[in-house]
């Protein structure tokens, strides 16, 4: 009997052995998320690894990309084929522009991939996601991420801190009435109450110009300067504009002159911080007036949902988004969240798995997005999520992770927040060139030389803190240099055939 025990007792062990060997063994595969706010993700990811060792043989690491960040993380891992990286979040906006960075054969071709492993994404997510993710890439036609089903529509608003308003004297009904060129009086109270170190208006300065102007991303253009103008029908999105389906110079407008003047006029007054207009501080200057609630005024390219996320309920004040315009689908939207894997990965199929799964399954994208239950948040007696003070420590970016329609509703938000959610983004309007992409290939020379300019420039005027009266001529006249006329020409050629064949 001792020696069936002993037998057994030994077997117990090399079972446990090879056991523990094999998760010793599983590959890590690593994802870079955009826009996060995380410092402690230890006990998510102990949760996350034990949760998918079998599901994805793989074991996960990940790097918090932030919104000041992001961009050079991501464009130097994919430039230098850093294989560290697997997966890399992408979009029609971000440094590593999805179609640019496909066509250069930096992120893999997923069709196979998807065929073999990705039934249960295909099931989950819309098939107009999937086709919004459909280009020609440098594998051919297909597609090359997979895209998040979050806010499917592009919606900028004002983000008002109504605390602050009311002290002032003024209403949410007064402030919609105001149109930005209206804004000073009310910064100028502001100023006065609060002190010289305060600044009222707090700006992302070049969404901000697209909210005043009515102008849209347009997708394929120089992501980290947009050059190009197209102009929404403001009380109809999904009418013509002004101008028609016509590209402009962004910088030569009517339209982007008169904003410029009168941005440098509240900048001239003290009601911008000069360090939004600096790239290398503007990003985490908005965050960090956001996350205390030191502003009256500020942008915000909003989704359904934003104002029950923990980034405005810790604000400590009342808060209210006000559109600019009604919501509208544009290709930027379509392809506005999304993670790719990288060509350089040495784990492409273990890093398919894990999307597809991250996508499809509310156990992991409610962990990864979340947190652990009992630490991060708790559920309460009607199974909505209340999260906890760990939470401060643990805050990704939700809309850019992925599927966000199968998270559990959160007690801020309210039970039926994800039906809510899929409705209005159901109801938005399509642009007249919505599906529209640039692709920039035959002017890329130029579109370098034209970003290189603008990077100049752009922002600081956006953010008021040059004279546009002595600077947008040097301006223009250096992007003239650089092939503007060009890049314009190759862009409505391309916007031409594409309006025909609708």
């Amino acid at each position: 009997m001792k020696k069936v025990f002993a037998l057994i007792l030994a077997l117990a062990m090399v079972l446990t052995a090879a056991s523990f060997s094999l998760a010793e063994e599983l590959p890590t595969i690593t994802i870079m998320f955009h826009g996060s706010n995380v410092t402690d993700d230890t006990a998510v990811l102990e949760a996350v690894n034990d949760y998918i060792a079998d599901k994805v043989g793989a074991k996960l690491e990940v790097v918090w990309g932030t919104w000041g960040d992001f961009d050079d993380k991501a464009t130097n891992a994919l430039l230098s084929g850093d294989s560290g990286i697997d997966m890399v979040f992408t979009c029609s906006w971000s440094a590593d522009e999805y179609n640019t960075y496909a066509k250069n054969g930096y992120f893999v071709k997923l069709d196979d991939l998807i065929a073999e492993y990705g039934a249960d994404l295909t099931a989950a997510i819309p098939e107009s996601l999937m086709q919004a993710a459909t280009i020609e890439g440098a594998e051919g036609m297909g597609v090359y991420a997979v895209n998040g089903f979050k806010d499917t529509a592009t919606q900028n608003t004002w983000d008002v801190n109504v605390t602050l308003l009311n002290e002032l004297g003024y209403t949410l009904d007064d402030f919609r009435a105001m149109s930005f060129y209206d804004f000073g009086e009310m910064f100028q109270k502001a100023k006065e109450l609060k002190g010289d170190s305060f600044y009222p208006f707090l700006v992302e300065p070049m969404v901000l110009e697209r909210m005043v102007t009515g102008s849209i991303i347009v997708t394929g253009d120089s992501g980290s300067t947009n050059l190009l103008s197209l102009y929404l029908n403001q009380e109809d999105v999904s009418a013509d504009g002004p101008e028609g389906n016509v590209l402009l110079n962004k910088f030569a407008t009517e339209e982007y002159r008169r904003f410029v003047d009168k941005m440098h006029e509240y900048y001239e007054a003290g009601y911008v911080d000069p360090s939004l207009a600096v790239a290398e501080t503007s990003n985490d200057t908005r965050t960090n007036a956001q996350n205390t609630g030191d502003y009256l005024i500020g942008t915000q390219s909003y989704a359904y949902g934003y104002e029950y996320s923990p980034a405005v309920l810790d604000r400590g004040i009342e808060v209210a988004f006000v559109p600019c315009t009604e919501p509208y689908v544009d290709t930027t939207a379509a392809q506005g969240a999304m993670m790719a894997i990288s060509t350089a990965s040495e784990h492409p199929v273990e890093s398919f798995k894990f999307l597809a799964l991250l996508n499809s399954d509310p156990t992991l994208m409610t962990l990864m997005n979340y947190g652990v239950e009992g630490v991060h948040y708790n559920l309460n007696a009607d199974g909505l999520v209340e999260f906890t003070d760990e939470r401060a420590n643990y805050s990704p970016w939700t809309n850019g992770m992925g599927n966000v329609t199968i998270l559990p509703d959160t007690a801020a938000e309210g039970a039926g927040f994800r039906e809510a959610f899929k409705a209005y983004y159901a109801s938005a309007k399509a642009i007249p060139c919505a599906g529209f992409a640039f692709d920039n290939t035959e002017v890329a020379n130029e579109m370098a030389a034209l970003g290189t300019v603008a990077a100049q420039y752009a922002l600081a005027l956006d953010a008021g803190a040059l004279d546009p009266e002595t600077t947008l001529p040097d301006f223009l006249a250096a992007l003239d240099d650089a092939g503007m006329q060009t890049y314009l020409d190759a862009a409505n050629a391309q916007l031409e055939a594409f309006m025909a064949a609708k």
